[in-house]
């Protein structure tokens, strides 16, 4: 694969993420359901131009990142010192959702999460929110790894990305 071909991957990716985020956000406003939600997002709002492998990635993070939410919540918890959850913008805990997610359940490696998380958050956030994620998130990474979470299977016993 050339280095354009990979940056174009890459670059579909994070709006795969980016997308996630939004549908992530709005289930945090709205308590909707998530196979409600991903539906009615790629019907009224998501990018159109996306294929069905990038919509997936997307979907799969949401369903994922819902169903997964106590352990996923409880991780950024234990890492989140004097930061309640619920007082956190919703931008922010909804990129860590997604980033905790991907660290426990996808074969993504945990460096290229943090970055894409940061990416992410620069651009729908603040730069202390990116400095707040990204601390957050090299602590998980450093317990997760301390754990010795490498091993372990992930959901199913294989991995949603691709």
């Amino acid at each position: 694969m050339s280095f354009e071909k990979e940056e174009k991957a890459s670059g579909t990716r994070r709006k795969a993420r980016e997308s996630a985020l939004q549908m992530l956000f709005a289930a945090d406003v709205d308590k909707t359901q998530a196979d409600d939600l991903t539906t009615a997002y790629w019907a009224e709002l998501g990018d159109q131009s996306f294929d069905e492998r990038t919509r997936d990635f997307s979907s799969n993070l949401v369903r994922g990142a819902l169903k997964n939410l106590d352990t996923v919540d409880d991780r950024i918890r234990s890492r989140a010192e004097h930061w309640r959850i619920e007082r956190m913008a919703i931008v922010d805990r909804n990129i860590l959702r997604l980033a905790v997610y991907e660290f426990l359940y996808e074969d993504t490696p945990r460096t290229v999460v943090i970055n894409e998380a940061l990416e992410i958050a620069r651009r729908f956030s603040t730069f202390e929110a990116t400095q707040f994620i990204n601390g957050i998130l090299d602590a998980i990474k450093l317990d997760l790894e301390k754990a010795g979470k490498d091993d372990e299977p992930k959901a199913d016993g294989k991995s949603t990305a691709s």
